[in-house]
């Protein structure tokens, strides 16, 4: 029978040494273009803005509609003054463009209205804008404030379950399991890490586990064919 001792060290997963590893490996490839908003501006509006032209949609078509419509306006006031068809045209072709130019101008307009025409601060406070997940309010509570969250979005929830880091049926879920167990200091880069690994390496289907450098530590949960 193992012991105590044994069964810890079986059951421990190098969580430092694999945030690491990502770490390096983010020189190799494109960083999302949320986060380079982030990284550009600092401003928790270009940030929130560009989480909602991202969904469902890839980065180079989010960076250059978030760029057209920031040429046309930077601020909630600034927004507000627009059509829903003017947003509309500045951010085509992303995926869904007039039902998010509405929610655009619509989110602004509650920010002028409830905010003074500032985005808030506090998760709570973002979760309450229309449009707006947990996702979001995560991406913004991290990448334009610089507070601690963790943001889970499909690639987060997929690898966390796939390393065998946590068993969860969701990405709610996820964020959760994380938050009891994902060392503090990684809350606010989790994302991007995983995001840029994912979409070049531990992919949905058929992940390059061949090439991985995490082969090691990683339990391959659900994985059923590999490159």
């Amino acid at each position: 029978m193992c012991s105590d001792s044994a069964k810890k060290r079986k059951d421990s997963f190098p969580i430092d040494r694999v945030v690491g590893i990502l770490s390096e490996e983010m020189a190799r490839f494109r960083a999302p273009y949320v986060g380079m908003v982030a990284d550009e501006t600092e401003d928790p509006f270009q940030v929130l803005i560009s989480c909602i032209i991202s969904l469902r949609t890839r980065d180079e078509v989010t960076d250059a509609a978030s760029r057209r419509l920031f040429a046309l306006a930077v601020t909630p006031a600034a927004m507000v003054g627009l059509s829903v068809e003017e947003i509309a045209e500045a951010i085509y072709p992303c995926g869904f463009y007039r039902t998010k130019a509405a929610t655009i101008r619509d989110l602004c307009a509650v920010l002028m209205e409830r905010f003074d025409g500032r985005v808030p601060r506090a998760q709570d406070d973002l979760l309450t804008l229309k449009g707006v997940g947990r996702k979001t309010a995560n991406l913004v509570v991290t990448m334009g404030f610089g507070d601690d969250g963790i943001c889970v979005d499909t690639h987060v929830h997929r690898i966390a379950n796939r390393w065998g880091y946590v068993r969860t049926k969701s990405p709610d879920e996820t964020e959760q399991a994380l938050r009891k167990k994902l060392p503090r200091k990684y809350w606010k880069d989790i994302n991007e890490l995983l995001v840029v690994y994912g979409q070049n390496v531990c992919k949905p289907i058929s992940p390059l586990c061949s090439g991985c450098r995490l082969q090691a530590a990683c339990k391959r949960s659900g994985v059923t064919v590999s490159r």
